[in-house]
């Protein structure tokens, strides 16, 4: 868009041609040039000086009848501003524009650089009514003869840039008219027209003011504080006399005079905007001594705009900007709302907040260091109650850096929202042992104890094995070493024997999980997964690729889904297991809380958006597991440690997937839920986490407890006591129970009750990476 604007600093340097049809060096010339000058002349006239209303009835010319199709007034849209995001702190993320604009009042203006624009663009600014006919007069001459003279007034310069600001907005930038490049005269009998209407509605100091702010200095720079902030690193307000006069100078030809690439040519135009500010006495013959002996100096501020700069979250930056691209009420079309977000100087608040952004960020770049091999490191957090997002990280760049792993889409979210919007998501990971929990909560909604006993020796759950399952969809999967698959296997081989579903779940226990899912209803698993936001981060497809699902739910009747086998996103894990936090209610994570235009009128932003998804007593009952996880299971052997005993009330569950490849601890305080991830984040994620070296320590596989997990410790030792850490409320009675008699799950010849199905896949899950230390 900016290079449209930009084409004046590809004309501004052509040679001007003499028309050997008005060479004035022949007679004839000069007769057929003085006829060509009186006739635009005699048109001006007409047009001008003849009011609307005698003319509208009028055929005497084609000239005339021109001026009566033009509109009666200017309607002035505002330019394209900066868009900002904004921290709940109010501190800056990034700054969004297609053009980069920052609108000031006048009055936020050096007086400096209101003279030297008048004093060198229009001299008779106050004292004509939007046209300068002696200006004109001159230039028609001038340009007659062969040499080619302005004489557009500061009035008429606003309408052309409003005109083409217009066509920009709108897409239409092959229409953009610049002055000597493509504007004929019945263009600027329009400006001048529209000029008379816009002095007739606006003062002179609204006029100057808008003209100051829309007007291109660079392409980096448009208006007046753009440009102070990018060439002199200061203030419209703050600028000196001799800044002044080379940035009112820099309009006529903003590529001639560039401070940065043509010095020289800078100075000696200043020099003559400071002769023209002492000569009309808007500054004294001391001031302008002290102005010419200044050298041409610049400190320039780079203009740094989109998430790719953003001072601190930039993939957070990212989601937003998605989010509202993909709201319908910021336009029908995408392209509609892109360009009310781009160019509507909007002011976007978020939910992030800078404290734990820049804990976050610090634990995923030191948990990979160097990272040769690209692993990927990633943390977000969701505030339990609200949804709102605290923190969003990876380990990653986002603009290409030397020795750094550079990535533009996002760890954290899916790849589309619920409506197949996209999100620029990488569509998560597998999450392994950390969907265990949702069995062990169906358990306790059934009304059964925690602390009963099963025989978690039970390997083999064949194809006929009678699973409970009222849901529709079918069950899908075996496992049977004699049946064209293989047995169920934990990391280890001293836990195939009787324990409690706590402690299987403390511990976790593939076995355990399957013998506890073998007496509940699949299908009560499935609602409450569902309830508490759980989905695949991928979208399903058809065979044309189109997309069928984008957020497709997480059939926890297909048994590997049991050990976590489908790819679902941190941001996802964090919002279910905060469910669990807030005593069974579940949040949609947001991003956004207030969404303002220049004026300050408050526009769509998000809320939260909450629902009872789990049974208090259920959610309760979770907490006291996952807290054991930390005190005595698998997540005690994370270091630093973290646990209820020796720290504060909080709760996690572990987990890693078949290839090691994925790993996790996901867990929770009662004002913080936090997903910490490390692993494979490319193409297929295909890479066993086995036999690599991090950090410079060497893995034979890495576990959910061995780099997630301190990552996860560090991050909440720092951050959870800002949000509350609250006693978790005990589980009634009868839900914790205590230890019974074994419970047997065995295999079972009788007809299962929904039709058998293929065998999962080598890599859907089921393997020993999800053993007992997670």
């Amino acid at each position: 868009m900016t290079e449209s604007l930009a084409l004046a600093g590809k004309v501004e340097n052509m040679v001007t041609r003499k028309n050997p049809i008005f060479d004035t060096a022949t007679t004839l010339g000069k007769i057929l040039g003085f006829l060509g000058v009186s006739a635009i002349c005699g048109v001006l006239v007409a047009g001008l000086l003849v009011p609307a209303a005698a003319v509208s009835g009028s055929a005497a010319s084609g000239s005339i009848q021109f001026f009566d199709t033009l509109p009666a007034e200017l309607q002035v849209d505002p330019p394209s501003q900066n868009t900002t995001i904004l921290a709940k702190d109010g501190t800056p993320i990034a700054s969004i524009y297609a053009e980069n604009r920052t609108k000031v009042p006048l009055d936020q203006m050096s007086p400096f650089i209101k003279d030297a624009v008048v004093a060198i663009e229009d001299s008779r600014f106050y004292e004509h009514g939007g046209i300068d006919t002696t200006g004109i007069m001159r230039a028609l001459v001038s340009t007659a003869r062969g040499n080619k003279q302005g004489a557009s007034t500061i009035t008429q310069q606003y309408v052309n840039n409003v005109i083409n600001e217009s066509l920009v907005a709108s897409g239409k930038e092959d229409d953009v008219k610049l002055n000597g490049y493509n504007k004929g005269v019945g263009d600027k009998l329009r400006e001048m027209k529209l000029a008379i209407a816009l002095e007739k509605k606006f003062s002179k100091e609204q006029i100057l003011e808008g003209y100051l702010n829309i007007v291109f200095f660079n392409r980096d720079a448009y208006g007046i504080e753009a440009a102070s902030k990018f060439f002199f690193s200061t203030s419209a307000k703050d600028l000196t006399l001799p800044q002044a006069a080379l940035l009112a100078g820099l309009v006529n030809s903003p590529s001639a005079f560039d401070p940065i690439a043509n010095p020289e040519n800078a100075q000696k135009r200043r020099d003559l905007v400071l002769a023209a500010m002492v000569n009309q006495n808007k500054i004294t013959q001391a001031e302008y001594d002290e102005a010419i002996a200044t050298p041409v100096t610049t400190k320039v501020t780079p203009a740094r705009q989109g998430c790719a700069y953003a001072t601190m979250a930039p993939y957070f930056c990212d989601y937003v900007l998605h989010l509202l691209f993909n709201n319908p009420a910021y336009g029908d079309t995408e392209e509609e709302r892109v360009k009310r977000v781009m160019r509507g100087g909007l002011t976007i608040q978020t939910t992030l907040d800078p404290t734990a952004q820049a804990v976050a960020q610090q634990q995923v770049d030191g948990t990979a260091g160097a990272n040769p091999d690209k692993w990927g490191a990633s943390i977000t957090s969701v505030q339990p109650g609200t949804g709102q997002i605290v923190s969003m990280a990876q380990n990653t760049v986002w603009l290409p850096q030397e020795g750094k792993f550079d990535q533009t889409q996002n760890f954290n979210v899916d790849v589309l929202d619920a409506k197949g919007n996209d999100l620029n998501g990488i569509g998560g990971f597998q999450p392994g042992s950390t969907m265990k929990p949702f069995t062990f909560a169906e358990w306790l909604n059934e009304g059964k104890s925690m602390n009963t006993t099963i025989n978690a020796s039970v390997r083999r759950y064949g194809q006929n094995f009678p699973w409970k399952n009222t849901c529709e969809t079918p069950t899908v999967g075996w496992y049977d070493a004699t049946n064209g698959t293989f047995d169920l296997q934990n990391s280890d081989s001293v836990h195939y024997r009787n324990m409690t579903v706590l402690y299987g779940l403390m511990n976790s226990i593939n076995t355990a999980t399957f013998a506890s899912a073998s007496q509940v209803d699949l299908c009560g698993i499935q609602k409450i997964v569902d309830a508490t936001g759980i989905h695949g981060g991928l979208p399903i497809r058809d065979d044309n690729n189109k997309v069928t699902d984008p957020n497709p739910k997480v059939p926890m009747t297909t048994l590997a889904n049991l050990i976590g086998s489908t790819q679902t996103a941190p941001l996802t894990m964090a919002a279910a297991f905060a469910t669990f936090a807030a005593d069974g209610k579940y949040c949609e994570p947001i991003a956004i809380t207030s969404v303002k235009d220049p004026s300050g009128a408050e526009l769509p932003a998000q809320s939260s958006t909450c629902r009872d998804a789990v049974k208090p007593e259920v959610a309760r009952g979770v907490a006291y597991a996952m807290q054991e996880v930390l005190n005595a299971g698998s997540g005690s052997l994370i270091r630093p440690s973290l646990s209820t005993k020796a720290n504060f009330p909080v709760a996690a569950k572990t987990g890693t997937n078949d290839t090691n490849g994925s790993t996790w601890v996901v867990g929770y305080t009662t004002g913080l839920a936090t997903a910490s991830w490390f692993g494979d984040p490319l193409d297929n994620q295909s890479r066993p986490g086995r036999n690599l070296t991090i950090n410079g320590k060497f893995y034979d596989s890495i576990d959910g407890y061995m780099i997630a997990g301190p990552q996860f410790t560090n991050y909440m030792l720092s951050v959870a006591p800002a949000y509350g850490t609250n006693p978790f409320q005990a589980p009634p009675s009868n839900l914790l129970g205590t230890p019974t008699p074994t419970q047997r799950s065995t295999p079972s010849t009788t007809t299962p009750s929904t039709a058998p199905s293929t065998a999962p896949s080598s890599n859907s899950g089921n393997g020993n990476g999800n053993g007992n230390k997670g």
